[in-house]
This record gives structure tokens, C-alpha cells and sequence, in this order.
């Protein structure tokens, strides 16, 4: 039985992060809603529980108040800022509206470093505040462990149990010494052993895979990106050639891209079938500019096609997804579980149409994890490596209607821009590229010509999880080279331009 950690969510924007601190001590943990916690029975792989901020105060009428008798006493518990606030209040301690600015980084002035909490922490250490509410009064039976300046109960202990609360966030990087505590809860405190590695997963979801899939047989769709292909992997080893793999050309993939990736899957070992169905796609998208319309178009052509090549294999029972922790994380509200999970992590709603179980051999996992579990499967890192790359492809960098010259155009700006980023060895300090073909014409001169061509734009982001974005200060020198190579090689640009907008207020994607 996996040794977890428990993390309900009150609707921080940073428990996300609090699971991926935890991960990185390779400690399993798992996120659910606050409204889990009334009706929640310990077993004995719960190791401990953390409590998440929330945007909300514990003074707002209607604010998240669960019961917490099923944890405390019986688990570790850390509550980080609406969590310490909750169980203060819940011991009619007094949570105010804070009179000084308590966001930002503070200092802790005082520290119990005798304290298993803060063991081996610097007294002076640099932490990261983000609360309107602040604790003025703890309880008798409420002992602080950590001041600051200006917050004078920053950390605290419940007497005689190991139930910690604190008003500064661990979890982010401006936390100096953030990931000393959570270690010294996750593992000095609750007692997890750190077992939880990629080579663990891969041995369990290997024996967990054989024993729910048996003798049946899988289909699942590969895009050629890193979810798929990791889960196509995993479910591979599990079952062999039950498993069987099918990938769509829909005529909006990078240049050369459906024969390089069908060969490199073929080499995996894989039982994969290629299917060019770009034409199918293309008449589906004539004469629509709006970008949902697109998409939806792209949809419903890929479960045409892809149930039909499906229905070619007999006895499937299965559909393998390579859904990941965050599409499940994103489903569920912090209100409750919600049952509708988004369209485009179901493919299109691909299970409900072809009446098969789903198997999803990711969902517990983070991005950067699933690359991890590549590894350790042997995948190779020009697959693993590669940059996110939207699922209508190439259809919503392409700005207004899709056709097979616009394509083309597009995929050699594209093969240019990518080519360069590797050859000058910027590929991996981005974490997505492209280009966009712009709606727009402009004159040029070329030679004694005037012309009148395309304006594509660059696009290159760095991220960590593409919820926010910056662009990408790439080299005056490299952008003059691309420019010139684009413009000179290929045929209908006349002009390039490069996007410095970050997300937010921009996104990622044109479309």
C-alpha cells in the first residue's frame, strides 16, 4: 500500500504547488475538496494531512468550516494560512482583518527550533506572506512556534497532538528554507519513508494495469506528445500487443512530423497504425474562421475517423487516455466533485460514443512526472523533450480559414523557426514555440520587386506549467537569423514579426 499525503483544497491558487513540493521529496500526495472531510475514513496509507489556503476569510459568512475531528488526533496535521486560520478559529482563537501589509516576504524574528517542525531551519529565515486575516489571539492550549516582524503567531502547535498551523506559504519558491519544513513534516513528523519514485510507479501501474486489463484488448489515440505517448508505454508493457495504438494525420501537424513520429513509435515497439485522413479534415474546415468552430470541426472529423479504424480491431474494451493529475484537478471543484470532466481530456467524448471502458494510466501524475516515468520507460528525448503542441494543431495558428497552401506555408515557417531554436541549442530553455500566419498582407521589396505577401509571427514562451507565461528573451542575433531564413526560403512571407505578450493578459495561442 502506497504511503500518501493528504491535501484538501479550500481553493488556494497554490495548492497545486504544495502537491508538487510534496512529490519532490518522492512522497505520493493527492488533492480533494475540503467538502471530503466530514466524511473522511483514515486508512493506513494516510501518513498525514495538509490543509491549502483559500481566497476566502474564516469571518465570511458561508466560508469553509468542515469538521475536522476525523483527522486531527488521529493523523499530522499542517494547516498553511486559511488552514492555520480554520483551526484557530474552530478553537475560538481570534482571526481579525490584518492592520499592516502582510503580503510579500517577511523574516521570522522567532523561531522554536526545538520544534520538529523547524528542525534544522535558520531563526532568520526569509518566508512568503499572501493574507488578509491575520491570528491576534491563540488559545491556551495553542503554543506559537514562529513569529515575524510583524505577525507575531506566524506558526503554532496544537498541545499534545502534531497538528502545526502556519500564516506563510512553504510551498513557494520565495520561501527560502520552505522545502526544509515540508520535509521535516512529510517526513520527520508524519514518517514517510520517500519510496515513491518513477521506477516505484512503473513497477505498480505495470502490475495494477495486467490485473484490471487481463487478456483484453486497448485502443488508444497517440498525438505524437509526451501524455500519450508515456501512457501507450506503460499500457505496452502491461498487455503487449492487446494494446493497439492509432495516429491521425489530420493535414495540421508539424512538416514531416505524422512519418518521423510513426517511425519513432515503430521503433518503440509499439502495435501502431498511421491513418492519413488530412483530406477529411480539410473539407470538414472550409470556410470556417472562427476558432471554436474549427475546433469543433477538428473534433468530430477525429472521432469519425478514429472510431471507424477502432471498430476495425474486434473484442476492444477498453480506450487508453493519457490524461494527467492536473485535467483531473481542474474537474473537480472545491464546492464538490463535479462529474463533467472537460471535452477536449475525454478526446472529444470518444468513451460515451464507443461504449468502451477507459483507462488512464496517467491521472495521477504531473507533467514534469510523466516525463520522469518516460525515462524510466526508455523513451527517447525527442519525444519527451518536445514542446507542448495544441490539439487542433496547426488549424488555430492559422488565423481565419484553413487551407492546404496556408498549411504549407505555415509548417516551413515553423520547420525554420524550430530547427533554429535546436541548432543554436535554445530549444530546451523554451518551453513552447511556434509560428502564427497572420490575416494580413504586406509590401515588400524583393530584388527590384515590390511584393505583396504573408506576415507570419514567432511565438516562443517560458513556463513552468503554461498557466502563466513569459515570452521568451531570445537573442537579437538569433531573431535576425530566422527572419532572414524564413523570409528567404520560404515563398509567400514577405515579413516576420515576433509576439512579446505574456500570459496573462495574453495567451500562449493566438486562437
Amino acid at each position: 500500500m502506497t504511503e500518501q499525503i493528504l491535501i484538501f483544497d479550500f481553493g488556494s491558487q497554490y495548492t497545486q504547488l504544495i502537491a508538487r513540493r510534496v512529490r519532490e521529496l518522492n512522497v505520493y500526495c493527492e488533492i480533494h475538496p475540503y467538502t471530503e472531510l466530514p466524511f473522511l475514513t483514515l486508512d493506513a496509507s494516510v501518513k498525514g494531512v495538509i490543509l491549502s489556503g483559500s481566497p476566502c476569510s474564516v469571518r465570511d459568512t458561508g466560508a469553509p468550516n468542515p469538521k475536522l475531528k476525523g483527522v486531527r488526533g488521529h493523523v499530522p496535521v499542517l494547516g498553511v494560512c486559511y488552514g492555520a486560520q480554520l483551526m484557530v478559529n474552530q478553537e475560538h482563537g481570534v482571526v481579525e482583518p490584518s492592520q499592516v501589509r502582510e503580503y510579500g516576504r517577511a523574516r521570522l524574528t522567532h523561531v522554536d527550533s526545538e520544534n520538529p517542525l523547524f528542525k534544522g531551519m535558520d531563526s532568520k529565515a526569509v518566508v512568503w506572506m499572501s493574507h488578509a486575516d491575520t491570528i491576534l489571539k491563540l488559545p491556551e492550549h495553542l503554543n506559537v512556534i514562529a513569529s515575524t516582524e510583524s505577525v507575531e503567531y506566524a506558526a503554532y502547535q496544537i498541545q499534545d497532538e502534531q497538528t502545526y498551523g502556519i500564516q506563510f506559504h512553504p510551498e513557494v519558491t520565495h520561501t527560502a528554507e520552505g522545502k526544509q519544513l515540508l520535509h521535516n513534516f512529510v517526513v520527520g513528523i508524519c514518517g514517510c519513508s520517500q519510496d515513491w519514485t518513477p521506477a516505484h510507479f512503473v513497477e505498480d501501474t505495470v502490475r495494477e494495469l495486467r490485473e484490471k486489463l487481463g487478456d483484453d484488448k486497448v485502443v488508444l489515440g497517440l498525438s505524437g506528445g509526451v501524455d500519450s505517448s508515456v501512457a501507450a508505454m506503460l499500457i505496452h508493457r502491461a498487455i503487449g500487443k492487446n494494446l493497439h495504438c492509432i495516429f491521425v494525420n489530420n493535414g495540421l501537424l508539424r512538416k514531416n512530423e505524422f512519418e518521423q513520429v510513426l517511425h519513432s513509435y515503430k521503433d518503440l515497439g509499439l502495435n501502431v497504425k498511421g491513418v492519413d485522413a488530412s483530406k477529411d479534415f480539410y473539407v470538414a474546415l472550409a470556410g470556417k474562421t472562427d476558432p471554436e468552430h474549427k475546433r469543433k470541426a477538428i473534433g468530430r472529423v477525429f472521432i469519425e475517423v478514429f472510431d471507424k479504424e477502432a471498430h476495425r480491431i474486434k473484442d476492444v474494451k477498453w480506450l487508453g487516455q493519457g490524461t494527467i493529475y492536473p485535467d483531473v484537478i481542474e474537474s473537480v471543484s472545491v464546492k464538490g466533485p463535479s462529474a463533467t470532466i472537460k471535452s477536449h481530456h475525454n478526446v472529444g467524448g470518444l468513451p460515451e460514443k464507443m461504449h468502451l471502458k477507459v483507462v488512464e494510466p496517467l491521472n495521477t501524475l504531473f507533467k514534469d512526472e510523466v516525463r520522469e516515468v518516460g525515462r524510466e520507460l526508455g523513451l527517447p528525448e525527442t519525444i519527451l523533450g518536445r514542446h507542448p503542441f495544441p490539439g487542433p494543431g496547426l488549424a488555430i495558428r492559422i488565423l481565419g480559414e484553413i487551407t492546404e497552401e496556408k498549411v504549407r506555408i505555415l509548417q516551413n515557417v515553423d520547420d525554420l523557426f524550430i530547427k533554429g531554436l535546436k541548432k543554436t541549442g535554445l530549444y530546451d530553455e523554451v518551453w513552447q514555440a511556434g509560428a502564427i500566419l497572420l490575416p494580413v498582407q504586406s509590401v515588400g521589396v524583393m530584388g527590384d520587386e515590390r511584393t505583396y505577401e504573408n506576415v507570419v509571427a514567432l511565438r516562443a514562451v517560458t513556463s513552468v506549467d503554461g498557466m502563466t507565461a513569459d515570452w521568451a528573451h531570445l537573442p537579437y542575433e538569433f531573431l535576425a537569423d530566422v527572419s532572414n531564413d524564413i523570409i528567404n526560403k520560404v515563398k509567400g512571407v514577405n515579413r516576420v514579426v515576433y509576439d512579446i505578450s505574456s500570459k496573462p493578459p495574453a495567451t500562449i495561442e493566438w486562437e
